[in-house]
């Protein structure tokens, strides 16, 4: 094929730019190849988000499905966490969701799993999908499949909750800022069953993101939802990025409880549920977050990051939970997926039953200090770690689990990971001091700029 956009294939999923990347006939043929690679019979589940072109995206999947003899449900708009609900709990062959998370509207793209909510990525199928398209190369088949409407929404409503005694849960306040994505659609069906008095903000679901980019990793799309809480004495909010699939607990005094520090408030609620279960978390994770796990009579255990890396430890382990301190938190209840609401639900249920505020979660769980992941423009990405290593030569450890993970005697650590696919070096830095963060961010930092 002529100019294939081989590019739009990622690590984890499908993404790029509407009209000069993605176009309804390549989707159409990622349709038909998906339909071919699954490796189990029977139905393939289909939905998409709120962008302009996703349903014209979803239809021309489903045609490429059906032309190639899958049984199609199709789940019209949804969240993506979605997906892995109605392919778990329904034992269908496989799912795709029309989608491209939290990035800006002109892009688009889709999150493809097989059986069991299993994730097709790169070296788990994705890259054979591409292949399949570029080369043209289908199945012959006899029949096309059927498509049927399904509505999950409800069901979906019910296994959230599931995770949660409902009637432990007491009145909050709280401000939702969905970011004109898919949460404003699902989290007000959400409403009837909690007791909760919810000022929804950008609720209406619109993929040119007319308010402000849905990625609550941005301190800059927070600003809204902090006025909100503070200017009405909230007990706190929750924001979600565009798909639906993480979510952010701010507290009463607006602040961010970050992703590790949520990560560790999870982990501590599940090995307190399951003594003894290795519970997973990536490189890029506080120490706490391992500290406390283990506090907890569970088992630690480190991944890449990532969310194939995440899922395998998990099944591998059986783990009831892992997480990543970019906000993807995934339960094995939930096919070992992850979910942006049933993280929120499980949060502010946690401070319920505790019997007290989100700030007191925020600093249980915030026991160091840390930057946030910073992106340096470097070309060749393995010697500039190597010229990192080699500039700490007293580094108690060199780990190369996912990229350079330094350890200090002083208890700092600094973890540099290539982008998979961008000239980009990724820098986490922790430390138990204001200082001594200050300082190593400061010397690690020269590194990239020479």
């Amino acid at each position: 094929m002529a100019d294939f956009p081989a590019q739009v294939f990622k690590s984890y999923d499908i993404r790029g730019k509407v009209g000069s990347e993605l176009n309804e006939q390549l989707v159409h043929d990622i349709g038909r190849a998906f339909a071919d690679f699954l490796p189990t019979e029977g139905p393939v589940a289909v939905g998409y988000d709120m962008r302009p072109d996703s349903k014209a995206y979803a239809t021309a999947i489903i045609a490429g499905l059906t032309e190639q003899g899958r049984d199609v449900w199709d789940l019209g708009m949804i969240a993506t966490d979605m997906i892995y609900f109605a392919v778990g709990s329904n034992k269908l062959a496989g799912g795709a969701v029309v989608t491209a998370s939290h990035n800006p509207g002109e892009f688009n793209g889709i999150k493809l799993c097989r059986e069991d909510a299993i994730p097709v990525g790169e070296f788990s199928g994705l890259f054979d999908i591409r292949d399949a398209v570029k080369a043209q190369s289908f199945k012959n088949v006899l029949n096309t499949g059927t498509v049927a409407n399904k509505d999950i929404v409800e069901g979906w409503i019910g296994h959230v909750l599931s995770f949660i005694d409902t009637a432990k849960l007491k009145s909050l306040n709280i401000a939702v800022d969905a970011g004109n994505g898919m949460a404003g659609e699902i989290f007000a069906e959400l409403e009837p069953y909690v007791p909760w008095r919810v000022k929804e903000m950008y609720f209406e679901p619109d993929g040119t993101f007319p308010n402000h980019e849905a990625n609550p990793m941005k301190s800059e799309t927070l600003v809204d939802i902090i006025k909100e809480i503070k200017q009405n004495n909230l007990d706190g909010g929750i924001a979600f990025d565009g798909d639906g699939d993480r979510a952010f607990l701010l507290d009463e005094t607006g602040k961010v409880i970050p992703g590790s520090a949520m990560s560790a408030l999870l982990a501590d609620y599940f090995a307190g549920l399951n003594p003894g279960a290795t519970i997973i978390y990536d490189v890029r994770s506080s120490k706490y977050v391992a500290e406390v796990i283990t506090a907890a009579g569970g088992k630690p255990f480190r991944t890449k990051v990532g969310h194939s890396n995440i899922k395998q430890a998990m099944r591998e382990h059986n783990a009831p939970y892992g997480g990543e301190s970019s906000g993807h938190f995934y339960f094995k209840e939930n096919w070992f997926a992850d979910s942006g609401l049933i993280a929120a639900v499980i949060g502010l249920y946690v401070a319920t039953i505790n019997n007290v505020k989100l700030s007191d979660l925020r600093k249980k769980y915030t026991k160091y200090f840390a930057i946030e992941e910073t992106n340096f423009v470097v070309e060749d990405k393995d010697a500039k770690m190597e010229e990192i290593v080699n500039a700490y030569p007293l580094a108690m450890s060199v780990d190369r689990l996912d990229g350079v993970t330094l350890t200090f005697k002083n208890g700092s650590w600094m973890n540099i990971r290539p982008s998979n696919t961008e000239s980009l070096l990724r820098l986490n830095v922790e430390a138990e001091s204001e200082q001594e963060l200050d300082a190593l961010v400061s010397g690690v930092s020269e590194y990239f700029t020479k």
